[in-house]
């Protein structure tokens, strides 16, 4: 029978599903043979993160805290659909702050130092007119030369044209003969550092499976046997992900689960080794190697950020005068006409180039802002975190050694860490997490001893050496289609 038929059976038998169900109890209850009441178990532990627990008799319990249920599902689809939109919106960001910087930024930048040199020619002009149309001809110069620029900037066949958001990109067009010699342009357009200013440098998106690839580099370098230990090391998962995670990967690689004499569980993979080279498994490093650090603020260096500021700065306050002075389209051209009022008329609030650029411009300062204002949490909870993989490195450390964790030890990575002192109730929670016993010292001072753990690393490291080398080789080949 294959498993998922087994496991819905199981589902439809088993009254009380968030009781500790053995292999025995299952195949009471739902008729079916031991073999068969075991893969279901091992399915349905993977389909609803069950746990697994021993007995000093060795025997294996599945545990489903939520039952036959799966209330982690609308939490994490909502997860999904937050992360989705926000990449969503971030890259719609991303367009419209690189077109605000080219037709808006840089555009209005040129249009308020048009107006203002137009109206200083207009003035001296004292009613001029050819002084007056020179000032109005140098107003519609440059708007033609502001939309030349976005033409061929953003037109695609351009020999100008920049590709994408991070770079050239693929279906970029090639530069042109004369610009293949030419000294290489700088790795990051001045837009690009636009939108690092705005929204931060790009990250690419987290591998889906590099954990997993992680797990199975690792099961392969221990001979096909490991424990929940080997997996906390590798991918820096709390004990309670890492159960549930092994009970997939035994459905998906063909994986058994074994109890050590000594009660540990060891999850063995004798498929996982068969190999057609020679090369020697290496170890992953362990996940504490690489610190938890939040990517820079903006990635640009100073002069970066302080150029786009000063040039968003420049129309913040040149829109906050024209909406002062009321100068909307219609004013403007009264300005440019050949006699002037002395007191334009009201025309409401000037729009095009007041309120929009002023709203623009002050967003551009607000989304830094915000961003910086929520990197405090952010970066406390990633030395929390480091300070969680310090704890579980301390442990792992020793507890194949079996030798007592003390407190004031935890107390000191947790510090080095994160630079503040951890409370009572932190370090309690990191202990328990990992299945760890408060054992006194002898003189009296608090240590930890995690006995599960040590179990297992004892029951792993026995299957490790009774594991024959010929399961990794492979048989004579007797056809060969390339030869």
């Amino acid at each position: 029978m294959r498993p998922e038929s087994a496991a819905a059976v199981l589902v439809r038998k088993l009254e009380l599903p968030t009781r500790p169900i053995t292999v025995a109890d299952a195949a009471v209850a739902s008729g079916l043979p031991i073999r068969d009441a075991e893969a279901g178990l091992q399915w349905l532990t993977s389909e609803y993160r069950g746990h697994l627990r021993v007995t000093e008799d060795g025997d294996l319990v599945h545990v489903f805290p939520h039952g036959f249920t799966k209330p982690w599902e609308t939490r994490e689809a909502l997860a999904r659909f937050a992360a989705r939109a926000s990449r969503g919106l971030v890259a719609a960001g991303r367009f419209v702050v690189r077109i605000w910087l080219l037709a808006v930024m840089v555009g209005y930048a040129a249009l308020f130092v048009a107006l203002l040199v137009g109206l200083t020619l207009a003035r001296q002009g004292d009613g001029d007119r050819d002084e007056g149309r020179s000032g109005f001809g140098l107003l519609g110069g440059l708007l033609r030369m502001i939309g030349d620029a976005l033409f061929w900037t953003l037109h695609p066949f351009s020999p100008f044209y920049v590709g994408g958001a991070y770079g050239d990109g693929w279906g970029a067009a090639p530069a042109p003969s004369w610009r293949r010699d030419a000294p290489a342009a700088p790795k990051a357009p001045f837009y690009e550092k636009v939108n690092r200013f705005v929204f931060g440098p790009a990250v690419a998106p987290p591998d889906p499976r590099a954990q997993e690839v992680r797990v199975l580099a690792e099961i392969r370098a221990q001979k096909g046997r490991i424990g929940l230990a080997d997996v906390m090391r590798v991918t820096g998962l709390p004990r309670d992900e890492a159960d549930p995670m092994m009970a997939r990967l035994m459905l998906d690689y063909e994986g058994e689960v074994d109890v050590g004499e000594s009660g540990g569980i060891v999850y063995r993979f004798e498929a996982l080794r068969r190999t057609a080279g020679e090369e020697r498994a290496t170890r992953p490093a362990p996940a504490w190697e690489v610190p938890k650090r939040l990517p820079p603020l903006t990635g640009n260096d100073a002069l970066a950020n302080v150029l786009v500021a000063l040039l968003n700065g420049f129309n913040l306050l040149a829109s906050g005068w024209v909406m002062a002075r009321g100068l909307t389209l219609s004013n403007i051209l009264l300005l440019f006409s050949k006699e002037p009022p002395a007191v334009l008329p009201d025309a409401g609030v000037p729009i095009a180039l007041g309120l929009v650029p002023f709203v623009f411009s002050l967003a551009l300062f607000v989304l830094p802002l915000a961003r910086a204002a929520l990197r405090v949490p952010a970066e406390k909870r990633a030395r929390e975190e480091n300070a969680r993989l310090a704890v579980l490195r301390e442990v792992l450390a020793r507890a194949p050694k079996k030798e007592p964790v003390r407190d004031e030890r935890l107390r000191e990575v947790w510090r080095v860490a994160t630079g503040a002192e951890p409370s009572s109730k932190e370090i309690t929670a990191r202990v328990v997490e990992l299945g760890g016993d408060v054992d006194p010292g002898p003189n009296g001072e608090i240590r930890y001893r995690f006995a599960d753990l040590e179990e297992e690393a004892e029951a792993v490291e026995d299957e490790r050496d009774r594991a024959p080398e010929a399961e990794k080789r492979l048989g004579r080949v007797v056809f060969a289609s390339d030869e």
